[in-house]
């Protein structure tokens, strides 16, 4: 499923016009990106979102076997709560 099927079943299902579901989603996904950057979203039954930060580390070139320098890095985590992942 993409973004504009999301929107077309939320529109459908919460019986709103196609630009009204497209607003909520992208009012929850701002949100959602939002708040991870402060420490994290949970959503009870469905997962939660957290930064990562990586240490800086040394890695490999494949293609000439130099050692490079990888610099830190953060990224973001999502891990589906119990309730979701039973449902699959």
């Amino acid at each position: 499923m993409n973004k504009g099927e999301l929107v077309e079943a939320l529109a459908k299902k919460c019986k709103l016009t196609k630009r009204d579901a497209q607003d909520a989603l992208d009012t929850t996904f701002e949100l959602i990106k939002k708040n991870t950057k402060r420490g994290g979203v949970n959503i009870v039954g469905f997962g939660s979102w957290t930064v990562s930060k990586r240490k800086a580390r040394m890695g490999r070139n494949p293609q000439t076997g130099d050692e490079i320098k990888i610099p830190a890095s953060k990224g973001v985590r999502f891990r589906p709560g119990k309730a979701f992942k039973d449902s699959l």
